[in-house]
């Protein structure tokens, strides 16, 4: 009997020792991955917006890691979700312009979870096909995802199309992100007691336009009773119309995230589960005389980013590290025991949240390869690389040093201190780390020209890919 009794225990700790094999005591945390598009840092409660009405989010980061300095590494849609689904660089991937076609080269996010036994699911806006905005995107161009509800590109949020697997258009009812996250939490509650998954949660808003939020939440945001940044030259009115549709959007979205906490609450997988919030960008909201994003400023390359595991935020609560874009999926991958292809360029900081040393050296790369649309060389715009460290933000254009704040002193980065002769011996410690960031990425920063030849694309008098509605 004894003898027995042994060869059980032998043959139970030898299976544990299985890959693939994961016991309910060992099993690998679930992800549940919610980005806004367009949502800056500065725009929570919890980071000081006197407008901000984030109940949700000003409580989940009391209980979570918070990323004081997350950056959108090239701050505009395509290229953040490239970077966000193969752990790349921009002119690795190739994605470094709106609406192009990310190649399947690399290992994605969802391939690597699947490798280790997850399910995948993606739900709402994807923008990395390049094959139309309203096109059907075959399971061929997916990345790995399995569960799918997606449209590559909308911004009209009260009538918004999406495809599940067959090529026949349907569409969300109502406001798209209520009826997005209704069916996360569906997805959720599926897959809570079948094993590790990967849900991936896109929202169009608060891009613009801004004035299309449900009213309930339009009616909290009195125009005349914002307090804008003190780097909006223009006060009008039209700029406050503007700035309270767009908080309207971030507190409907708010309640949206409730509604997803809650549900990892109901179904009791909260603890086992990596609860994930931030956003592709941010928006300048008027800011520096802009709007929208592109530009090297504070209010378009810093993003909000929760981590939400209870595993960990009891460890770790503030990082002040910089964490880039393509540095998202290998801390993923690395905090979930998975293994991070080779293909990825990012950093893995799930050592650092766990008590290690940060990578990075303490800056994280911000840049800008082909200026479009709205940011063209017309409308002031240039190609750029910089760093954004926890302190300082330095930029360099094809003409040279551009853009020296100290973000410390001078939080709304009003004065320039790129050329002043006290702040040489900086400027040139920075450019050092600039250029050092710059050969790790293989970046030889060349005009945009060189890179839209390189990749075959075409675009128009004002640098954009045209793209079908």
């Amino acid at each position: 009997m004894k003898t027995i009794f042994a060869f059980a225990l032998g043959i139970c700790a030898a299976t544990m020792l299985l890959p693939g094999v994961i016991f309910a005591a060992e099993r690998k945390p679930n992800v549940v991955f919610v980005f806004a598009d367009q949502w800056r840092a500065q725009a929570t409660g919890f980071a000081g917006d006197p407008n901000a009405r984030t109940p949700v989010l000003d409580k989940l980061a009391t209980s979570s890691v918070r990323f004081n300095m997350a950056v959108s590494t090239c701050p505009v849609c395509s290229p953040y979700r490239a970077s966000l689904l193969t752990g790349q660089y921009p002119l690795t991937h190739g994605v470094f312009l709106n609406d192009v076609c990310l190649n399947t080269n690399a290992v994605s996010i969802a391939q690597a979870f699947r490798g280790a036994g997850y399910r995948t699911g993606y739900i709402g806006k994807w923008h990395v096909d390049g094959h139309g905005r309203s096109s059907y995107i075959p399971r061929e161009r997916r990345h790995g995802f399995e569960f799918w509800k997606v449209l590559e590109c909308t911004h009209n949020y009260n009538q918004s199309p999406y495809y599940a697997d067959e090529d026949v258009k349907l569409q969300w009812e109502g406001y798209d992100a209520a009826a997005q996250t209704r069916e996360a939490q569906r997805y959720i509650r599926e897959q809570a007691a079948q094993g590790p998954f990967l849900l991936m949660l896109s929202w169009g808003p608060p891009h613009d336009p801004y004035l299309t939020a449900p009213q309930r939440f339009a009616d909290m945001y009195q125009p005349d009773k914002l307090k804008l940044r003190p780097n909006v030259p223009e006060d009008t009115e039209a700029v406050r119309k503007k700035a309270a549709g767009y908080y309207a959007h971030c507190t409907a979205l708010d309640d949206c995230l409730g509604q997803l906490w809650a549900t990892l609450r109901e179904t009791g997988i909260e603890r086992d589960t990596i609860f994930v919030f931030t956003s592709d960008h941010g928006d300048m909201l008027g800011s520096h005389g802009r709007f929208n994003k592109q530009v090297p400023h504070d209010e378009a390359i810093r993003v909000p980013f929760l981590i939400h595991w209870p595993r960990l935020s009891e460890r770790k609560h503030v990082v002040a590290a910089p964490i880039a874009s393509p540095d998202i999926m290998p801390t993923l991958l690395g905090l979930c025991g998975v293994e991070i292809p080779k293909t990825v360029e990012g950093l893995d900081f799930s050592r650092h949240l766990r008590g290690g040393p940060a990578p990075g050296g303490g800056a994280a790369l911000i840049a800008c390869y082909a200026p479009f649309g709205q940011w063209t060389r017309k409308g002031g715009g240039r190609e750029y690389r910089g760093v954004r460290t926890e302190r300082y933000t330095y930029v360099r254009s094809l003409d040279g040093p551009w853009l020296l704040f100290d973000n410390q002193s001078d939080p709304f980065q009003m004065k320039n201190l790129c050329g002043d002769p006290q702040s040489a011996a900086l400027q040139k410690e920075l450019d050092a780390l600039l250029q050092q960031k710059l050969r790790e990425t293989h970046d030889d920063f060349q005009p945009a020209a060189k890179y839209i030849e390189k990749w075959h694309y075409v675009t128009d008098a004002n640098g954009t890919v045209r793209y079908a509605p």
